[in-house]
């Protein structure tokens, strides 16, 4: 049923069985299939558009063109008590993201911490999918990746940097957590790519033309092959060249400048146990969150949010509603993608 003349409903089941028939018809291992469909429903069941459906053509393009392995299991190349250095052998991103965090989890549950890198890896989804992993085993999570260059370094006309996602979940009382999901471009590009696929103009200071200057168009970033120039975020220029060459990235992988194709991502998990630092961490977290929800906020009607907040509320939505809100513009090319992969299209609510 439309919600409107431009969006439709499509119940939660239907999305993830629909990219799992992809991956499989494309010729992903079931299993594989399984994990990347997870990730990519996450995303759109908590509002993170950019990464959902949206991303399903590429994966399923990577296997088909052989980019990405189809089949195997990433492997330890050397590990410690709490640390691990793994070889995600060109793997699904999900698969190898996968294999890290859970790896880091038993690691943080033994030691107190555990620290896990891949090389090898490729596009992983949401960098939440992993924190929040962790998460889930009452446990801090962090997780982040370096990306393709797609970034314009402060005054440069030319993408070099990648956006390179990252994200931070710590456990509050009463399922009340925060977690922080992000990229550290204005914007993802996965944001861009739905402007223009609802052919909408993008917000100034998104993303940038040929000429350097920042542009309205969608066009001038997803038309130009390799170069995709999203802005810097001025407050996180420090953040995105660390992401780009932090040690256990650059040494185990490449920088983002080097990465246009192929299994060069490199990625880190990590998982903490905040007992072994402090007592009662879930409830002063809580606290402190709570104290930042009370604060008087600049518009009447907007009330402080923390990190975490607009999923959640999406997520209620979406469970209120029976399904996920989708674009027209999106769900006919996924359409046109079952016809092509000769799979049953997702059933509208």
């Amino acid at each position: 049923m439309s919600t409107d003349s431009l969006h439709v409903q499509i119940p939660k089941a239907e999305v993830l069985k629909f990219c799992e028939a992809c991956m499989q018809s494309a010729g992903a291992n079931k299993d594989h299939g399984r994990q990347l469909s997870e990730v990519l429903f996450a995303a759109d069941y908590r509002g993170h558009f950019s990464h959902g459906l949206n991303r399903l053509p590429m994966y399923v393009r990577d296997i088909q063109a052989k980019i990405t392995e189809k089949d195997g299991e990433p492997q330890i190349l050397k590990e410690s008590a709490g640390t691990a250095w793994v070889d995600g052998k060109n793997l699904l991103g999900p698969v190898v993201g996968n294999f890290c965090m859970d790896l880091a989890i038993k690691k943080a549950k033994d030691a107190g911490i555990g620290w896990v890198v891949a090389k090898g890896s490729n596009h992983y989804g949401i960098a939440g999918w992993y924190s929040l992993r962790a998460l889930d085993q009452g446990l801090m999570g962090i997780s982040m990746t370096n990306t393709s260059p797609l970034s314009a370094p402060t005054r440069s006309k030319e993408a070099v940097l990648g956006t390179n996602p990252m994200s931070f979940s710590a456990p509050g009382k009463d399922g009340d957590s925060f977690v922080l999901d992000m990229a550290t471009t204005t914007v993802a590009l996965g944001k861009i790519e739905m402007q223009k696929r609802k052919n909408e103009k993008m917000p100034l200071g998104w993303g940038q033309g040929a000429d350097g200057v920042s542009s309205e168009d969608p066009r001038d970033v997803t038309d130009r092959g390799d170069a995709f120039n999203l802005l810097e975020d001025q407050r996180l220029p420090v953040v995105t060249r660390v992401t780009d060459s932090l040690p256990w990235l650059k040494f185990s992988a490449g920088f983002s400048a080097a990465l246009i194709t192929g299994p060069m991502f490199g990625q880190m998990f990590a998982a903490i146990n905040p007992a072994c630092f402090c007592d009662g961490f879930e409830d002063r977290l809580s606290d402190f969150m709570g104290m930042l929800r009370g604060l008087d906020p600049a518009e009447a009607d907007k009330p402080v949010l923390v990190a975490g907040d607009p999923e959640r509320q999406h997520m209620a939505k979406v469970d209120k509603d029976g399904g996920i809100t989708y674009h027209k513009n999106l769900i006919t090319s996924m359409n046109e993608l079952a016809a092509e992969l000769k799979v049953t299209p997702m059933k509208l609510l």
